[in-house]
């Protein structure tokens, strides 16, 4: 039951954001009680961690799952951005942004783990870029490895980037193609082309 609980707090929580989801209303999408839910989490903030520390953990496996695959570098991070878009539903509310108002030390907790996993991520891609000639060979990779973090985490602040005139899914693609475009070489640039007229066409 527990490990149902979070699912379906997941899956409210991103589409609806974590403070306006009570406890009651998770216990009535449910049909059970509140008190099998307290059974279980002693208070809304546990709930929240354990939701948001499950969604962390299924995105890095899937992430992982993506890497293995050893694709083109420039096709890899377009798959990750397909898959994150999907399991964040960031289309429908902003939980990044409640979540930093309302729960920050699990915000701070969870950003500290994406940044350690995304850094290592994002380095390898750049590497791997580097060496099969796709990325410029004078890029400093750990300086476009921050910055890319800062970027994609800054793109969920609703105070600079509002979903009505900036869609999360057109924001997050158009800010892939402006870091690619600042890193590729010739080659890289004609593959780069080449998988957004796909996008286009999918």
């Amino acid at each position: 039951m527990k490990e149902k609980i979070i699912e379906k707090s997941a899956e409210m929580f991103l589409n609806l954001g974590f403070k306006s989801v009570t406890m009651d209303d998770l216990a009535q999408e449910m049909g059970i009680s509140k008190k099998t839910i307290y059974s279980h989490f002693k208070n809304k903030t546990e709930l929240v961690h354990e939701t948001v520390m499950s969604v962390f953990h299924e995105i890095t496996c899937g992430i992982d799952h993506i890497r293995e695959q050893s694709k083109d570098p420039i096709e890899e991070l377009f798959e990750i951005k397909k898959f994150a878009m999907v399991h964040l539903k960031y289309e429908k509310s902003s939980p990044q942004y409640q979540l930093q108002k309302y729960y920050p030390e699990i915000y701070a907790a969870v950003t500290e783990k994406k940044f350690e996993n995304m850094n290592e991520c994002t380095v390898a891609n750049l590497e791997r870029g580097v060496a099969t000639g796709v990325y410029r060979s004078n890029i400093d990779v750990p300086f476009i490895s921050r910055i890319y973090f800062l970027c994609l985490s800054g793109l969920s602040d609703e105070s600079y980037f509002p979903t009505d005139r900036f869609p999360k899914i057109k924001t997050m693609a158009d800010f892939l193609e402006y870091h690619l475009r600042g890193i590729v070489t010739a080659k890289g640039a004609k593959k780069l082309d080449t998988v957004l007229n796909q996008q286009e066409d999918a």
